[in-house]
This record gives C-alpha cells, sequence and structure tokens, in this order.
C-alpha cells in the first residue's frame, strides 16, 4: 500500500498542474474559433473526460506511465486563426479531420514518421509562430489593466523562481481573485456552473479543411504526440506509439461533436507522471498516469464554473494568464528554431509568415508559415559533407546522465536505450 501512495500523489499533482496551467488556453481556443460559452465548456468538459479516459487505459493496458492532454499548442492555433468560414460548426469539421489523420498515423507508420521528418527548426519556428500572439498578451495586460495584471504577473514570477511548477496554477489562482474583486455581481446571473455536453452537427469547407485541420494535426503531433513519446523514451520505455495514436486520434473523434478540438500524449507534464519523482521504481510510474486521468476526468466537472470565470473577466487578463502558461512552450520552440545556423533563415521565414496571421484563399498563416520554410529549405539547401566516422564508445561511457531514477522498465530497455531524438523509430508500434 506504501508504495502506491507516491505515484498516487504524482497522478493527482499531474492532473491538477495539467488542468490548471492550460484550461484557460483551450477556452481562449474554443472561443476564438466561434463557440458559445455553453459550447466551450462542452468542449473543455469533452476534452477532460476524454484524455482522462486515454491516459487511464494506456496506463493500466501497457504498464506505462503514458499520460493523455488537450493540445495546447493547438488551442493556441485556434487563437491565432480565429473563427473559419462557416463559424463553430466548420471548426468541428475540422477537429473531426484532424482526429481522423491522427488514426491513420497511427494505423501507417510511415505517416507518422513523415510528419516526424518535418525539419525540427521549421516544426518549432511554426509552434513558435502561432504561440507568439498569446505570450504578448501579459504585456498588453500590464499596459491595459496595471492594476489588474500586475500582481498576475508578478505572482507567476516569484512563484516561477521559488516554485515553478506551481507559477501557472497560482498566477491563475491570483487571477480569479482579481476577477472576483472587479466582476460585477450581475456577471454570475444565470451562469451554468455545471457544465453540460453540447453536441454540434459538423460542417467541412475546403479552406478550413487546409487551414485549420492540417495545421491542427501537425502542431498536435510535432508539438504534442512526438514530445512525448520522447519524454517517455527518455525515461527507458519503450511505449506503442502506433497504438497510442489510434486511441487518442479516436478519443478525439468522440470529442469533437461536443466541441473538444485534440486529445494527445502529454508533454508538458508527462515528466511528472515518467520521472523518479513519481516513484523510484520505473515499473510502479504507471499508477501516477491512470490516477492523473482519473483526476484530469473528475475536474471536467469544473468547465462550467471555469468557463463562467473567463466570460466574466476581461478579455486580456484572460488572454495573459493562457500567455504565462505558454512562455515556456515558446522558449523550447525558439531553440529549436535557431540552433541550426544552416537552417536558421528557413525557421525565420516559417516565424515570421505563421506570426502574421495573414489569411490567403480562406487558409490561415501556420500552413503558409510551414510551406514557406520547407520552400526556403528546398531553394537554398546545400548538400552537406559526409561527417566522418566517429568511434564507438567504449562500454560505459555517457551513463552518467541516465534520468531514469532506477532501473528501466523493460529488459530490452536496460540494454539498449532508445535515442530520444528518434521517439517514433525508437518506440513499440
Amino acid at each position: 500500500m506504501a508504495g502506491r501512495v507516491q505515484p498516487v500523489l504524482a497522478g493527482v499533482v499531474t492532473a491538477l498542474v495539467g488542468f490548471a496551467s492550460s484550461f484557460t488556453v483551450v477556452l481562449a481556443g474554443l472561443r476564438a474559433a466561434g463557440a458559445s460559452d455553453a459550447q466551450a465548456a462542452s468542449g473543455l468538459l469533452a476534452l477532460c473526460v476524454a484524455s482522462g479516459l486515454v491516459a487511464a487505459w494506456l496506463g493500466w493496458r501497457y504498464r506505462i506511465p503514458m499520460s493523455a492532454a488537450w493540445s495546447t499548442p493547438g488551442a493556441a492555433l485556434l487563437v491565432a486563426t480565429g473563427p473559419p468560414p462557416g463559424g463553430w460548426r466548420v471548426a468541428v469539421g475540422a477537429f473531426l479531420v484532424s482526429g481522423v489523420l491522427i488514426v491513420a498515423a497511427g494505423l501507417f507508420p510511415p505517416l507518422g514518421r513523415a510528419v516526424a521528418a518535418i525539419p525540427k527548426p521549421v516544426a518549432g519556428a511554426m509552434l513558435a509562430g502561432v504561440l507568439l500572439p498569446l505570450c504578448t498578451a501579459p504585456v498588453r495586460a500590464l499596459v491595459e489593466l496595471p492594476m489588474v495584471a500586475g500582481p498576475v504577473v508578478v505572482g507567476w514570477l516569484l512563484l516561477h523562481r521559488f516554485a515553478r511548477r506551481w507559477a501557472v496554477p497560482g498566477a491563475l489562482v491570483v487571477a480569479v481573485a482579481a476577477i472576483a474583486l472587479t466582476a460585477p455581481p450581475a456577471g454570475l446571473t444565470g451562469a451554468a456552473l455545471i457544465p453540460s455536453i453540447t453536441l454540434t452537427a459538423p460542417a467541412l469547407n475546403a479552406s478550413a479543411l487546409v487551414g485549420l485541420a492540417l495545421p491542427l494535426f501537425l502542431v498536435t503531433m510535432a508539438a504534442q504526440n512526438v514530445p512525448g513519446m520522447a519524454v517517455l523514451v527518455g525515461y527507458g520505455y519503450r511505449p506503442p506509439f502506433g497504438a497510442a495514436l489510434r486511441t487518442t486520434g479516436l478519443a478525439s473523434l468522440l470529442a469533437a461533436p461536443a466541441g473538444g478540438h485534440a486529445v494527445n500524449l502529454a508533454a508538458i507534464t508527462a515528466a511528472l507522471a515518467a520521472g523518479p519523482d513519481a516513484h523510484p521504481d520505473p515499473e510502479r510510474r504507471w499508477i501516477a498516469s491512470v490516477t492523473a486521468g482519473a483526476g484530469l476526468a473528475v475536474l471536467g466537472l469544473g468547465a462550467g464554473v471555469a468557463t463562467t470565470l473567463v466570460a466574466v473577466a476581461p478579455p486580456i487578463l484572460i488572454e495573459a494568464v493562457a500567455g504565462l502558461a505558454l512562455l515556456g512552450a515558446l522558449a523550447t520552440a525558439l531553440a529549436s528554431a535557431v540552433t541550426d545556423p544552416a537552417t536558421r533563415e528557413a525557421a525565420v521565414v516559417t516565424f515570421v509568415v505563421t506570426a502574421s496571421g495573414v489569411t490567403l484563399i480562406g487558409v490561415g498563416g501556420a500552413f503558409w508559415g510551414l510551406v514557406a520554410g520547407c520552400l526556403m529549405l528546398l531553394l537554398f539547401h546545400r548538400r552537406q559533407p559526409a561527417a566522418p566516422d566517429q568511434p564507438i564508445p567504449a562500454a560505459g561511457e555517457g551513463r552518467g546522465g541516465h534520468s531514469s531514477g532506477g532501473r528501466s522498465a523493460t529488459p530490452t530497455a536496460r540494454r539498449t536505450r532508445p535515442s530520444a531524438t528518434d521517439p517514433i523509430r525508437s518506440a513499440g508500434t
């Protein structure tokens, strides 16, 4: 019994941090895509329940701490893209198509490898361009609402210095207090604090498929599923990537009519359940992911309250909290984009085009940024000379950095630890 307390507590923390640190991004994205308050609350509830069930099933089935979550970068993409032509019904149709593509990537491994083959600088620059508008919101909030946004930013800074894991949840608590003190009492009158599922009949059009469904699929794969696999591989696990994609894709399909945009493997909070803090024994950490899944599903019951708070708050304040939650992801994306001098210009072009927010023939900037970056790489690609053969390191070299915190989850992982730079090839299918 004592051996289960630690992973259970780690799972509770994972659920709380995952929900509190990014639900504002989800609500902002759904509302930007055209959802009403009731539809946004339904979407958040559907995402919580679907992600929770996926995490619990994958963890129990494979005895691996495979955490699941909603696509936070995907929600930021919705903010950057805005409502598609045709409104909310077309957005729901795009969510469905994105889910179909994720399932297809799980059924046909070459498709998953093709997504992973998108040059990392271009993928990182596209993600950075998507995140930039939200990440500038704290600055704009400080100018527009200094008395309200100031305490939020100060609270985030202090917690980021002394308890980084709780920085965004702490900022959210300060924001909620500010909303309670400044919102008009009539704002809560008639609010539906208990969420309910609101189904929407999907609609399709070509521009939304190219401008929303495809970028949502690519961002979810490149910024969530692939890094999520890399975290697990880095801790010595060999997770079934194909099964994970099929499961998360199916969950996305089921959540889409209720307003959920995408379910995927957790990347930001994955280490909370997969790392040594969850349990010294890697074979016991799956309990943390199962607990996190159950906790996230329960937290979905608060979707109505969360949506009501967002509805009565100044929009720039909610965007500011969302931007604080995404600063770390923006830093990682920018670092990935500009590390290699040979691809730096292509990455910058991708970033500029994506961040511009342009819409051409009904297709948003994320798609055109990806196209522009890939064209730059094709036009200015130079064949690199072959690297000289490197000596094979002696047995035992480089083991000092093993971060699994204990023995590997499987005998295979103990003998040859997979490379985290190629999680799709390293993981089982």
